[in-house]
Protein backbone atom coordinates (compact mmCIF):
# COMPACT_ATOMS: atom_id res chain seq x y z
CA UNK A 1 0.00 0.00 0.00
CA UNK A 2 2.93 2.34 -0.72
CA UNK A 3 2.04 5.61 -1.67
CA UNK A 4 3.96 7.00 -4.75
CA UNK A 5 4.25 10.88 -5.58
CA UNK A 6 1.49 12.19 -7.09
CA UNK A 7 -1.82 10.22 -5.88
CA UNK A 8 -2.47 13.05 -3.13
CA UNK A 9 -1.87 16.88 -3.70
CA UNK A 10 0.74 18.50 -2.36
CA UNK A 11 -1.24 20.51 0.93
CA UNK A 12 -2.91 17.38 2.46
CA UNK A 13 0.23 15.70 0.98
CA UNK A 14 2.14 18.42 3.59
CA UNK A 15 -0.57 18.15 6.28
CA UNK A 16 0.18 14.51 6.47
CA UNK A 17 3.90 15.08 6.99
CA UNK A 18 2.46 17.48 9.93
CA UNK A 19 0.77 14.41 11.26
CA UNK A 20 3.17 12.23 11.32
CA UNK A 21 5.88 14.28 12.44
CA UNK A 22 4.08 14.97 15.62
CA UNK A 23 3.28 11.20 15.42
CA UNK A 24 6.68 10.49 15.76
CA UNK A 25 7.66 12.73 18.56
CA UNK A 26 4.80 11.38 20.18
CA UNK A 27 6.28 8.01 20.09
CA UNK A 28 9.76 9.11 20.94
CA UNK A 29 8.41 9.93 24.11
CA UNK A 30 6.03 7.12 24.69
CA UNK A 31 8.75 4.58 23.66
CA UNK A 32 10.95 5.41 26.12
CA UNK A 33 8.90 3.38 28.41
CA UNK A 34 8.45 0.92 26.57
CA UNK A 35 12.18 0.52 26.05
CA UNK A 36 13.07 0.78 29.19
CA UNK A 37 11.56 -2.74 30.29
CA UNK A 38 14.07 -5.75 29.64
CA UNK A 39 16.45 -5.16 26.80
CA UNK A 40 14.31 -4.37 23.58
CA UNK A 41 15.52 -2.24 22.00
CA UNK A 42 17.64 -4.88 20.02
CA UNK A 43 14.01 -6.15 19.46
CA UNK A 44 13.06 -3.23 18.28
CA UNK A 45 15.33 -2.85 15.16
CA UNK A 46 15.21 -6.51 14.38
CA UNK A 47 11.31 -5.81 14.45
CA UNK A 48 11.97 -3.34 11.72
CA UNK A 49 14.08 -5.70 9.99
CA UNK A 50 12.01 -8.67 9.83
CA UNK A 51 8.82 -6.13 8.94
CA UNK A 52 11.06 -4.56 5.95
CA UNK A 53 11.79 -8.79 4.73
CA UNK A 54 7.97 -9.65 5.04
CA UNK A 55 6.70 -6.52 3.11
CA UNK A 56 9.14 -7.71 0.24
CA UNK A 57 7.09 -11.43 0.07
CA UNK A 58 3.52 -10.56 -1.95
CA UNK A 59 1.16 -13.04 -1.78
CA UNK A 60 -1.46 -13.88 -4.36
CA UNK A 61 -5.37 -12.62 -2.74
CA UNK A 62 -7.02 -12.25 -6.25
CA UNK A 63 -6.92 -12.62 -9.64
CA UNK A 64 -4.00 -10.24 -10.69
CA UNK A 65 -3.32 -8.52 -7.40
CA UNK A 66 -1.54 -9.52 -4.09
CA UNK A 67 -0.77 -8.61 -0.85
CA UNK A 68 2.11 -7.59 1.51
CA UNK A 69 2.61 -7.33 5.30
CA UNK A 70 1.93 -3.90 6.18
CA UNK A 71 3.02 -4.74 9.75
CA UNK A 72 1.87 -2.21 12.27
CA UNK A 73 -0.46 -4.75 13.94
CA UNK A 74 2.92 -6.95 14.61
CA UNK A 75 5.19 -4.21 15.39
CA UNK A 76 2.47 -2.93 17.79
CA UNK A 77 2.05 -6.43 19.93
CA UNK A 78 5.14 -7.05 20.08
CA UNK A 79 6.82 -4.20 20.96
CA UNK A 80 4.53 -1.67 22.10
CA UNK A 81 2.34 0.49 19.86
CA UNK A 82 4.45 3.65 20.22
CA UNK A 83 7.55 1.65 19.64
CA UNK A 84 5.59 0.10 16.88
CA UNK A 85 4.82 3.20 15.17
CA UNK A 86 8.90 4.09 15.07
CA UNK A 87 9.21 0.60 13.45
CA UNK A 88 7.08 0.92 10.77
CA UNK A 89 8.30 4.09 10.01
CA UNK A 90 12.12 3.32 10.08
CA UNK A 91 11.15 0.66 7.41
CA UNK A 92 8.99 3.51 5.24
CA UNK A 93 11.70 5.29 5.47
CA UNK A 94 14.38 2.78 4.28
CA UNK A 95 11.93 2.05 1.32
CA UNK A 96 11.24 5.22 0.10
CA UNK A 97 15.29 6.39 0.25
CA UNK A 98 16.61 3.00 -0.74
CA UNK A 99 14.51 1.08 -3.16
CA UNK A 100 12.04 3.97 -4.41
CA UNK A 101 9.23 2.31 -2.79
CA UNK A 102 6.68 4.87 -1.82
CA UNK A 103 7.22 8.26 -3.24
CA UNK A 104 9.03 10.82 -0.68
CA UNK A 105 6.62 13.51 -0.99
CA UNK A 106 4.49 11.04 0.26
CA UNK A 107 6.28 9.77 2.90
CA UNK A 108 3.68 11.95 5.36
CA UNK A 109 0.78 9.72 3.72
CA UNK A 110 2.21 6.66 4.09
CA UNK A 111 3.75 7.07 7.69
CA UNK A 112 -0.27 8.28 8.69
CA UNK A 113 -1.42 5.56 6.59
CA UNK A 114 0.95 2.41 6.87
CA UNK A 115 2.50 3.05 10.46
CA UNK A 116 -0.11 5.51 12.68
CA UNK A 117 -3.48 4.17 11.34
CA UNK A 118 -2.68 0.13 11.34
CA UNK A 119 -0.84 0.75 14.64
CA UNK A 120 -3.51 2.29 16.84
CA UNK A 121 -6.51 0.64 15.04
CA UNK A 122 -4.64 -2.93 15.76
CA UNK A 123 -3.20 -2.42 19.28
CA UNK A 124 -6.78 -1.03 20.27
CA UNK A 125 -8.33 -3.92 19.18
CA UNK A 126 -6.07 -6.41 20.22
CA UNK A 127 -6.04 -4.62 23.97
CA UNK A 128 -10.03 -5.31 23.81
CA UNK A 129 -9.72 -8.78 22.90
CA UNK A 130 -7.56 -9.42 25.77
CA UNK A 131 -9.35 -8.33 28.16
CA UNK A 132 -12.76 -9.80 27.54
CA UNK A 133 -10.64 -13.22 26.73
CA UNK A 134 -9.60 -16.13 28.70
CA UNK A 135 -6.15 -15.33 29.91
CA UNK A 136 -3.33 -17.13 28.03
CA UNK A 137 -1.37 -17.78 25.08
CA UNK A 138 -3.86 -18.52 22.51
CA UNK A 139 -6.11 -15.82 23.40
CA UNK A 140 -3.45 -13.35 22.84
CA UNK A 141 -2.46 -15.72 19.81
CA UNK A 142 -6.24 -15.49 18.73
CA UNK A 143 -6.71 -11.38 19.38
CA UNK A 144 -3.37 -10.34 17.55
CA UNK A 145 -5.39 -12.41 14.20
CA UNK A 146 -8.20 -10.13 14.44
CA UNK A 147 -6.57 -6.92 15.66
CA UNK A 148 -4.25 -7.73 12.21
CA UNK A 149 -7.83 -7.91 9.99
CA UNK A 150 -9.02 -5.15 11.15
CA UNK A 151 -6.22 -2.48 10.43
CA UNK A 152 -5.66 -3.50 7.07
CA UNK A 153 -9.07 -2.44 5.44
CA UNK A 154 -9.19 0.93 8.11
CA UNK A 155 -5.53 1.81 6.35
CA UNK A 156 -7.70 1.33 3.07
CA UNK A 157 -10.52 3.46 4.66
CA UNK A 158 -7.69 5.99 5.49
CA UNK A 159 -6.36 6.25 1.70
CA UNK A 160 -9.55 6.68 0.48
CA UNK A 161 -10.17 9.71 3.38
CA UNK A 162 -7.10 11.01 1.93
CA UNK A 163 -7.92 10.24 -1.27
CA UNK A 164 -11.27 12.63 -0.76
CA UNK A 165 -9.52 15.28 0.26
CA UNK A 166 -6.61 15.88 -1.50
CA UNK A 167 -6.76 13.40 -4.62
CA UNK A 168 -5.32 14.24 -7.79
CA UNK A 169 -7.51 12.53 -10.17
CA UNK A 170 -11.19 12.82 -10.80
CA UNK A 171 -12.41 9.46 -10.48
CA UNK A 172 -15.53 8.74 -8.26
CA UNK A 173 -14.95 8.02 -4.80
CA UNK A 174 -17.50 5.58 -4.23
CA UNK A 175 -15.45 3.47 -6.99
CA UNK A 176 -12.07 4.11 -4.86
CA UNK A 177 -13.56 3.32 -1.70
CA UNK A 178 -15.69 -0.06 -3.01
CA UNK A 179 -12.53 -1.08 -4.38
CA UNK A 180 -10.06 -0.36 -1.81
CA UNK A 181 -11.62 -1.73 0.87
CA UNK A 182 -12.73 -4.75 -0.84
CA UNK A 183 -9.11 -5.95 -1.83
CA UNK A 184 -7.69 -4.47 1.33
CA UNK A 185 -10.41 -7.08 3.43
CA UNK A 186 -8.43 -10.29 1.60
CA UNK A 187 -5.30 -8.77 1.99
CA UNK A 188 -6.21 -8.45 6.08
CA UNK A 189 -6.73 -12.29 5.88
CA UNK A 190 -2.91 -12.57 5.08
CA UNK A 191 -1.74 -10.27 7.51
CA UNK A 192 -3.86 -11.59 10.15
CA UNK A 193 -2.13 -15.21 9.38
CA UNK A 194 1.46 -13.70 9.06
CA UNK A 195 0.76 -12.01 12.45
CA UNK A 196 -0.78 -14.56 14.92
CA UNK A 197 2.03 -17.21 13.55
CA UNK A 198 4.83 -14.52 14.38
CA UNK A 199 3.00 -13.48 17.52
CA UNK A 200 2.54 -17.49 18.77
CA UNK A 201 6.28 -18.17 17.94
CA UNK A 202 7.65 -15.59 19.84
CA UNK A 203 5.40 -16.24 23.38
CA UNK A 204 6.36 -20.28 22.57
CA UNK A 205 9.97 -18.81 23.25
CA UNK A 206 10.08 -15.85 25.43
CA UNK A 207 6.79 -14.73 26.17
CA UNK A 208 8.33 -12.19 28.66
CA UNK A 209 9.29 -10.34 25.55
CA UNK A 210 6.07 -9.69 24.32
CA UNK A 211 5.06 -6.46 25.05
CA UNK A 212 1.00 -7.29 24.37
CA UNK A 213 1.71 -10.47 26.63
CA UNK A 214 2.92 -8.48 29.86
CA UNK A 215 0.76 -8.98 32.62
CA UNK A 216 -1.46 -11.51 31.48
CA UNK A 217 -0.15 -14.62 32.95
CA UNK A 218 -2.25 -16.33 35.57
CA UNK A 219 0.04 -16.33 39.04
CA UNK A 220 0.00 -19.73 41.03
CA UNK A 221 -1.77 -18.56 44.02
CA UNK A 222 -1.35 -20.10 47.64
CA UNK A 223 -3.15 -20.13 50.96
CA UNK A 224 -1.57 -18.87 53.69
CA UNK A 225 -3.57 -18.38 56.72
CA UNK A 226 -6.07 -18.32 55.06
CA UNK A 227 -5.93 -16.00 52.11
CA UNK A 228 -4.73 -16.71 48.75
CA UNK A 229 -1.41 -15.25 47.97
CA UNK A 230 0.55 -14.83 44.83
CA UNK A 231 3.45 -17.49 44.63
CA UNK A 232 6.59 -16.45 44.55
CA UNK A 233 7.92 -16.22 40.68
CA UNK A 234 10.62 -19.23 39.38
CA UNK A 235 13.87 -16.89 39.38
CA UNK A 236 16.11 -17.41 35.93
CA UNK A 237 19.48 -16.84 36.11
CA UNK A 238 20.83 -13.76 34.59
CA UNK A 239 22.91 -15.26 32.20
CA UNK A 240 20.29 -17.41 31.42
CA UNK A 241 18.06 -14.95 30.32
CA UNK A 242 20.54 -12.71 27.98
CA UNK A 243 21.70 -16.30 26.70
CA UNK A 244 17.83 -16.58 25.58
CA UNK A 245 17.19 -13.29 24.19
CA UNK A 246 20.21 -13.67 22.28
CA UNK A 247 19.25 -16.93 21.03
CA UNK A 248 15.96 -14.95 19.65
CA UNK A 249 17.13 -12.24 18.03
CA UNK A 250 20.26 -14.19 16.12
CA UNK A 251 17.30 -16.87 14.78
CA UNK A 252 14.69 -13.76 14.21
CA UNK A 253 17.73 -12.18 11.74
CA UNK A 254 18.72 -15.04 10.36
CA UNK A 255 14.80 -15.66 9.22
CA UNK A 256 14.70 -12.11 7.85
CA UNK A 257 17.79 -12.81 5.85
CA UNK A 258 16.44 -15.81 4.36
CA UNK A 259 12.89 -14.35 3.36
CA UNK A 260 14.35 -11.33 1.83
CA UNK A 261 17.43 -12.94 0.32
CA UNK A 262 15.99 -16.40 -1.06
CA UNK A 263 12.13 -16.44 -0.78
CA UNK A 264 11.15 -13.07 -1.45
CA UNK A 265 12.39 -14.66 -4.86
CA UNK A 266 9.25 -16.29 -5.07
CA UNK A 267 6.82 -13.60 -4.06
CA UNK A 268 3.88 -12.95 -6.64
CA UNK A 269 4.65 -10.59 -9.29
CA UNK A 270 0.96 -8.86 -9.88
CA UNK A 271 0.70 -5.55 -8.22
CA UNK A 272 -0.55 -5.11 -4.71
CA UNK A 273 -3.76 -4.12 -3.48
CA UNK A 274 -3.45 -0.08 -4.15
CA UNK A 275 -1.20 -0.65 -7.21
CA UNK A 276 -4.18 -2.88 -8.61
CA UNK A 277 -6.86 -0.39 -7.75
CA UNK A 278 -4.89 2.28 -8.95
CA UNK A 279 -4.43 1.29 -12.20
CA UNK A 280 -7.75 -0.16 -12.74
CA UNK A 281 -9.88 2.84 -11.50
CA UNK A 282 -7.42 5.67 -13.17
CA UNK A 283 -6.10 7.09 -9.84
CA UNK A 284 -2.60 6.39 -10.90
CA UNK A 285 -2.39 9.36 -14.06
CA UNK A 286 -0.80 11.85 -11.79
CA UNK A 287 1.82 9.45 -11.04
CA UNK A 288 5.58 10.84 -10.48
CA UNK A 289 8.73 9.67 -11.34
CA UNK A 290 10.27 8.65 -8.21
CA UNK A 291 12.93 11.24 -6.77
CA UNK A 292 15.07 7.95 -5.53
CA UNK A 293 14.67 6.22 -9.06
CA UNK A 294 18.21 6.36 -10.08
CA UNK A 295 19.14 4.80 -6.42
CA UNK A 296 21.44 1.48 -6.95
CA UNK A 297 19.07 -0.61 -5.09
CA UNK A 298 15.41 0.73 -6.94
CA UNK A 299 13.04 -1.64 -7.01
CA UNK A 300 14.63 -3.98 -4.82
CA UNK A 301 17.33 -5.07 -7.08
CA UNK A 302 21.24 -4.08 -7.18
CA UNK A 303 21.78 -2.03 -10.40
CA UNK A 304 24.60 -3.67 -12.70
CA UNK A 305 24.05 -7.33 -11.37
CA UNK A 306 22.38 -8.96 -14.34
CA UNK A 307 21.36 -12.05 -12.96
CA UNK A 308 17.77 -11.41 -11.43
CA UNK A 309 17.81 -13.63 -8.78
CA UNK A 310 21.29 -12.56 -7.34
CA UNK A 311 19.97 -8.95 -7.75
CA UNK A 312 16.49 -9.44 -5.78
CA UNK A 313 18.62 -11.34 -3.11
CA UNK A 314 21.62 -9.30 -2.14
CA UNK A 315 18.89 -6.46 -2.55
CA UNK A 316 16.26 -7.77 0.39
CA UNK A 317 20.11 -8.68 2.69
CA UNK A 318 20.95 -5.15 2.18
CA UNK A 319 17.58 -3.99 3.41
CA UNK A 320 17.54 -6.29 6.40
CA UNK A 321 21.02 -5.35 7.29
CA UNK A 322 20.25 -1.20 7.07
CA UNK A 323 17.21 -1.63 8.68
CA UNK A 324 18.00 -3.44 11.48
CA UNK A 325 21.20 -1.10 11.87
CA UNK A 326 19.38 2.25 11.65
CA UNK A 327 16.42 0.62 13.98
CA UNK A 328 18.40 -0.80 16.85
CA UNK A 329 20.13 2.62 17.06
CA UNK A 330 17.06 4.79 16.66
CA UNK A 331 15.87 2.73 20.17
CA UNK A 332 19.20 2.34 21.31
CA UNK A 333 19.11 6.20 21.41
CA UNK A 334 15.37 6.28 22.67
CA UNK A 335 16.50 4.14 25.88
CA UNK A 336 19.76 5.77 26.26
CA UNK A 337 17.95 9.58 26.48
CA UNK A 338 15.19 7.70 29.51
CA UNK A 339 18.28 6.16 31.07
CA UNK A 340 19.86 9.24 31.45
CA UNK A 341 17.02 11.87 32.18
CA UNK A 342 15.99 9.41 34.69
CA UNK A 343 19.67 9.43 36.57
CA UNK A 344 19.31 13.72 36.29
Amino acid sequence: MHVPDGFIDAPISAATGVVAAGAIAVSLRGARRELGRERTAPLAGLVAAFIFAVQMLNFPVAAGTSGHLLGGALAAILVGPYTGVLCVSVVLLMQGILFADGGLTALGVNITDMAITTTVVAYAVFRGLVKVLPRGRRSITAASFVAALLSVPAAALVFTFLYALGGTTDVSLGKVATAMIGVHVLIGVGEAAITALTVGAVIAVRPDLVHGARGLEQRLKLRVDGELVDAPRPSEPVAARDTSRRKLWIGGLVASLVLAGFVSFYASSNPDGLEKVAADQGIDRQTKEHASADSPLADYGVRDVEDARLSGGLAGVIGVGVTVVAGTGVFWAVRRRRDTSQVA
